[in-house]
């Protein structure tokens, strides 16, 4: 399959990046290669992940450019990968960086209902983004090392989300809230920003089934399993319907300029196809719909130029407010023209990485066996 040929031209080119700081975009590519590196067992996946740790985290578990004082839930996204790089080394720097993400978020800022602000910068403020970057983290940590004691809190803050954030007409989530109301994005009223972000539901759903497949937990799958398939079930009849791919703003494809994005779509295909692997979804009802999304992904949004695949028509960026809070810039106010007036690019992580995860979970669900695939 095209993917296979795409993703290891890609991970050479990310072999030679060197952000200066720790950064989500890094950690969802890798955590992408950790899932292909798991069925596949080829080094092309698994060099990367280990370059990664010796890169970030040094002898005593210090990781470069984590900024424990920003309370970001961005930069927890990436601590996932040091459970991976633990089982596998063993060295105890890997278990060190872990627990000292997990002394930053216990007293990461919360909300009057207990649910984590996205940052400092944004007092008060829960982001569909959000859930992503830290619950799947925060749920392997209370699994590893607490006894599952705090999961009651990591369920509190999912259904916390349909409480808040969610749109009972549409059967859709808006990006944001804000408790205070007094951001220029949300409703004086609400709270709620004014519309529906591709890539914000698809954050939500990967950080359910991530948090489902991890809990190991019977009412933890139960909750997550309903607020999984309930979200699933809304999202689906907005697809397109010659494609089977979304919208950038999901119930607009009315719009002018509104178009199919890759990085929330392969997030729905990853979702969908992971639900049915872990037996929240209907196999015979869903699993053909997560193929088509992923088939579609490589007809439609993989190009080949110059002897080269790249992988188009990814949103570059997407949030609310000043970005990290920082005066002079443009706001963004969540309008459905703001997320349309982003940049759209080829190659762009946040699609690499989801388009990477959908692909080990149609071979993980497919049954591939290892030979079968072209490392």
């Amino acid at each position: 399959m095209v993917f296979e040929v795409y993703f290891s031209d890609y991970l050479k080119q990310f072999n030679e990046m060197k952000p200066e700081r720790w950064n989500y975009h890094l950690g969802c590519v890798l955590l992408g290669a950790e899932y292909l590196y798991e069925i596949t067992c080829s080094e092309m996946y698994l060099t990367p992940i280990l370059n990664f740790g010796k890169d970030y985290v040094d002898h005593k578990g210090i990781i470069k450019g984590f900024r424990a004082e920003e309370h970001n839930v961005d930069l927890m996204a990436s601590g996932r990968l040091l459970y991976f790089l633990y089982d596998y080394t063993k060295e105890e720097r890997y278990l060190k960086g872990i627990h000292s993400i997990m002394e930053v978020l216990k007293v990461q800022p919360r909300t009057s209902f207990g649910s984590f602000w996205h940052k400092e910068v944004y007092p008060g403020q829960v982001w569909l983004d959000g859930l992503y970057m830290v619950q799947p983290f925060y749920m392997e940590y209370e699994k590893r090392f607490n006894h599952k004691s705090n999961y009651q809190d990591i369920l509190n803050q999912f259904q916390n989300v349909k409480k808040y954030l969610y749109d009972q007409e549409k059967r859709l989530y808006y990006h944001g809230y804000d408790e205070r109301k007094e951001t220029g994005w949300a409703d004086k009223v609400t709270g709620k920003s004014p519309s529906f972000w591709l890539r914000g539901m698809g954050w939500y759903l990967m950080a359910l089934c991530d948090c489902c497949e991890i809990s190991e937990d019977q009412e933890a799958e139960s909750v997550l399993g309903e607020l999984l398939k309930d979200a699933v079930d809304g999202l689906l009849p907005y697809a397109d319907k010659d494609t089977g791919l979304f919208y950038q703003v999901i119930d607009r494809g009315d719009l002018a300029g509104n178009y199919l994005e890759t990085s929330g779509s392969a997030m729905a295909a990853y979702t969908v196809l992971k639900g049915c692997r872990l037996g929240i979804l209907e196999r015979d009802k869903y699993f053909g719909t997560g193929e088509r999304i992923l088939a579609a992904l490589a007809s439609e949004k993989i190009k080949a130029r110059e002897g080269k695949f790249y992988l188009t028509g990814i949103c570059a960026s997407g949030g609310l407010g000043l970005k990290d809070g920082i005066p002079g810039q443009a706001v963004r106010d969540g309008s459905p023209e703001y997320y349309l007036g982003e940049a759209v690019k080829d190659d762009n992580a946040h699609g690499v990485a989801a388009c990477m995860m959908a692909y080990s979970e149609w071979l993980k669900a497919a049954g591939r066996k290892e030979e079968e695939i072209v490392a």
